[in-house]
């Protein structure tokens, strides 16, 4: 059953002194904030039901994951400072005799209600700011960043080495829970382990990847991952034959297909690597997040970074009005358009000047801005190559470089967001992960923002 708020006081909180439950100024701003109903409207729309048993409110829900994400706290740490807390109780709608929802109650939940209810939560906090007057939308800065995905540096022997670990635990869960399953499977996991170890000998020395004895030790490790995934298969031929087995059993199954496929497609880019084959169309990057993507942005002497790719558009007073989190690597100047339908999404026609980086420019996107009865008067977007006598005297005017100036504050805003809010690494898998992950810092920001300009 949904339960959006809870707030009946203890009779504790009539005896104590009433400093101890007294907030901070951002926290009573964004409490304040977040009693309007619109932002219990999408949990009511989707998830009303009044059978069951009553899950944590909604209020409470909302308030533990601004704390999480604004100080950057995993769900333990968070259950034991809001318990150990009278202003954050205060805060979070929980009286002194309340029990503090477990972590895995939130994990869970967080997966329930997922992004889309996220999204709709960030609109409601920019509908809010617009309908107060705080914010105008009629100027739009946008950019892109990485979200990093939680995965270590990759490389084909760690990978595979990396598959053969997680196939080994797997099938070792499975024989303990169904019997006569898996005689067949033998662990290799000692033996690659000395196989890195060689490897990692090997690599000091700083030889060329066309070494013959790098080669020929990546040539032994795919030959036991090979090994390693013939057996696993047979392991789960043997569980189809048995039938009827539990759903532990058939979670365990899937996850092992899932580890087999992976591992698998790791195997196979080593063999194109070995082979001469440098540059892989979706290379695997880890066996544990396999959408996510090598991402160089900037200069060439960046860092590659390991995530997906994730667009922003902010409108004045610093409120990111739209987000989309991306597959792979795709060029900015296709991403314009995106954004500027976001933010119209929530502005109707309110839009009337724009900034992007010099990546963002392409001649259809900026004859497309100022087409007749678009609205956007002014597009401040540096040309890319030699421009035009007529381009270069535009990119002099005032207006231009004045919008170039509010572009340059989404580089401070971005810094913001992966420093204090968790966006420069997801610690959630999968790219349904990132998104909850990013549509959670963004809200928190956009909160944490509005608390401080109303």
């Amino acid at each position: 059953m949904l339960c959006l708020t809870d707030n009946q006081p203890s009779l504790w909180e009539s005896i104590l002194r009433p400093d101890l439950f007294e907030m901070n100024e951002e926290l009573a701003a964004v409490d304040r904030f977040l009693d309007d109903e619109r932002f219990l409207a999408p949990f009511r729309e989707k998830f009303y039901t009044r059978v069951g048993r009553p899950t944590v409110p909604v209020a409470t829900y909302l308030r533990m994951m601004y704390l999480k994400r604004r100080y950057k706290m995993g769900y333990e740490t968070l259950v034991k400072e809001v318990h150990d807390s009278f202003a954050w109780r205060r805060f979070c709608r929980l009286s002194l005799e309340g029990k503090v929802p477990d972590d895995t109650t939130l994990i869970k939940l967080t997966h329930k209600y997922g992004d889309d209810t996220l999204r709709e939560l960030n609109d409601a906090v920019v509908l809010k700011l617009k309908e107060e007057k705080v914010i105008r939308g009629k100027k739009l800065r946008v950019d892109t960043t990485v979200t990093e995905a939680n995965v270590h540096y990759p490389t084909d022997t760690g990978l595979m080495a990396d598959g053969v670990k997680v196939i080994t635990r797997t099938v070792s869960k499975v024989k303990r829970l169904v019997t006569g399953v898996g005689k067949g499977f033998r662990n290799h996991t000692r033996k690659v382990k000395k196989m890195c170890q060689a490897l990692n000998k090997v690599l000091s020395n700083r030889v060329s990847l066309s070494n013959p004895a790098l080669v020929k030790a990546k040539g032994k490790m795919i030959g036991v991952a090979e090994d390693v995934i013939t057996e696993a298969k047979e392991v789960l031929r043997e569980l189809e034959a048995a039938g009827g087995p539990s759903s532990r059993v058939r979670s365990l199954s899937r996850q092992l297909g899932d580890w087999l496929e992976a591992t698998q497609k790791v195997t196979e880019q080593t063999r194109q690597v070995l082979a001469g084959q440098r540059h892989l169309k979706d290379r695997v990057v880890s066996i544990f997040d396999t959408t996510a993507r090598p991402i160089r942005k900037g200069k060439l002497r960046v860092d590659t970074q390991f995530g997906r790719k994730v667009l922003l558009g902010e409108t004045d007073h610093g409120i990111i009005t739209t987000y989309q989190v991306l597959e792979g690597n795709p060029a900015d100047t296709g991403l314009l358009k995106a954004a500027v339908r976001g933010h119209r999404r929530l502005f109707r026609r309110r839009l009337r000047a724009i900034a992007g980086d010099r990546g963002m420019y392409s001649r259809q996107n900026e004859l497309w801005l100022k087409a007749k009865g678009s609205g956007v008067k002014q597009v401040s977007i540096p040309a890319t190559g030699k421009p035009s006598a007529e381009k270069r005297a535009e990119q002099r005017e005032s207006w231009f470089r004045r919008l170039q100036r509010f572009r340059a504050g989404a580089e401070g805003r971005i810094s913001v967001l992966k420093r204090l809010f968790g966006l420069d690494r997801s610690l959630m898998r999968g790219g349904s992960g990132t998104e909850i992950w990013v549509g959670q810092s963004i809200f928190a920001h956009n909160l944490w923002q509005a608390a401080k300009i109303i």
